[in-house]
């Protein structure tokens, strides 16, 4: 491993004066708008396919398995309603990102802007908020943080609880998976003595620093996802086959349990982090487009129907992901560790945002000679801090609705709409645009404040029927 980190392959999100090409001469806009795609696609960088793969696993994670539970929270019918709207919305906002990211990068003479910068320099159009612009890329910035990282932690939790039920049902484990017959624990170790088991290969997994060695790990956790996903798919279809029909679950759910349903169903739009990332590392930025809708059309797609499938398989009793509810049988067993590796490869894709973020201006201070152990120094901190929070909160669908409620509401829903007003509120800005943008904003915010609320609710009632279970027992 070189001691000299090179950080040339991508753009650099914690700062917004420094350019990798600041040796070249001053474009005008009008010429910047040319050369921006071809400065950035002339280098090596990620291919259409390389990208539609990090976008797919940017997305395709724990989130999507936990869908039929939110469906359940919200009904067999305003569920996948909701999956649909959340999801027209989100590849909207996503799609405002890109372009407010673009306009603002011409006009300000950049050949990129992260989601940060593009929040700082959009409050620059806005005289009264010009004065505290920086606060705009240093909010985004820790909500990126929180969500990235908060993925991180779930992944933990998805690991541990997913594993420790392979281990602990080994030894019932039959070649016959046609009794529906599914997995009933045999207490062992606690889950988050798991945590601690993963630790040191997560901490191996992320040293990786660069997006392009990623790929080949990448599309290998693709393939083991999409051999789970078909086979839990067919499970799903199948598992009601001794159930008598009309399916009797209700087509809406409590009013109450309905803000868990959203902070589950915004956290499976897990990409939002990645989106200006993934664009600046492509060879051809000017394909991204139709990377995003074709990759987020397929992962919405995958959303509705598992989600509503999943929720009419297991009906009431369906847990914090679909997988704990497979049957005891070797096949499925595989399914679980399929799944689990490719969650264990998009740890790595998900950090990444939140290393880019922090490393660049830690390594910047000190010497050439301390550049390596301070990256990786900073990369052990932040798995281990991921680690220590799983453990501390090992409730899977509730970590999803909280984490999703709290910062994923706030950057894929929240802040782009908000982001185009203020970039073009000065450029002919049509009405109902900026009336849309602001329905859309509140929305999100009435998520973020109810489902926050409702999530530490019910881990706080959790953690205390936990507590109360233990002091019985060993009374």
């Amino acid at each position: 491993m070189a001691s000299d980190i090179n950080y040339q392959d991508g753009p650099d999100l914690s700062r917004r004066d420094v350019s990798p090409v600041e040796d070249e001469p001053n474009h005008s806009p009008a010429s910047l708008q040319q050369t921006e795609y071809e400065r950035i696609g002339g280098r090596t960088g990620s291919s259409f396919f390389q990208t539609i793969i990090h976008l797919l696993k940017g997305n395709i994670g724990t989130g999507l398995l936990g869908l039929p539970l939110a469906v359940k929270n919200a009904g067999l019918l305003v569920g996948p309603l909701s999956l649909l709207a959340m999801g027209i919305v989100a590849i909207h906002c996503m799609n405002l990102l890109v372009k407010c990211a673009h306009h603002l990068s011409v006009k300000m003479g950049k050949p990129f802007l992260s989601y940060g910068d593009a929040v700082e320099y959009g409050m620059e159009n806005v005289s009264w908020l010009s004065r505290h612009s920086v606060w705009g890329r240093r909010v985004v910035n820790l909500f990126l943080n929180i969500t990235q990282l908060g993925f991180c932690c779930v992944y933990f939790v998805f690991l541990s609880d997913n594993i420790k039920q392979v281990v602990e049902t080994a030894n019932g484990t039959t070649g016959n998976c046609h009794n529906n017959e599914t997995a009933v624990n045999v207490p062992s170790y606690d889950s988050r003595l798991y945590m601690l088991f993963f630790l040191p290969f997560i901490i191996v997994l992320v040293f990786i620093r660069n997006l392009k060695y990623l790929a080949p790990l990448s599309f290998v956790a693709n393939i083991s996802m999409c051999v789970s996903l078909v086979l839990i798919y067919y499970y799903c279809l199948t598992v009601r086959h001794n159930i008598p029909y009309p399916i009797n679950l209700p087509l809406a759910g409590r009013a109450v349990d309905y803000p868990l349903f959203f902070g589950t169903a915004i956290f499976a739009f897990e990409g939002i982090g990645v989106v200006l990332p993934l664009e600046n590392k492509m060879q051809n930025p000017r394909n991204f487009p139709t990377v995003l809708y074709l990759g987020m059309g397929i992962v919405t797609t995958l959303y509705i129907t598992l989600g509503t499938i999943g929720y009419i398989g297991f009906g009431e009793h369906i847990r914090g992901s679909i997988t704990l509810n497979l049957p005891l049988c070797w096949l499925y067993q595989t399914v679980k560790l399929l799944y689990s590796f490719g969650i264990y490869i998009t740890y790595a894709l998900q950090f990444y945002v939140s290393a880019e973020i922090l490393i660049p201006p830690a390594v910047a201070r000190c010497g050439p000679r301390w550049t390596l152990m301070v990256d990786l120094g900073i990369r052990v901190a932040l798995v281990a801090l991921t680690c220590a929070l799983a453990i501390l909160i090992p409730e899977l669908d509730l970590v999803i609705s909280l984490v999703g409620s709290v910062s994923s509401s706030a950057l894929a829903l929240i802040i782009p709409p908000l982001l185009q007003i203020i970039t073009f509120h000065n450029e002919d800005m049509k009405l109902w645009e900026m009336v849309k943008n602001i329905a859309i904003s509140l929305i999100g915010f009435v998520g973020f404040v109810a489902g926050t609320y409702i999530s530490i609710q019910e881990i706080v009632a959790r953690n205390s029927s936990r507590h109360n279970s233990t002091y019985l027992n060993v009374g």
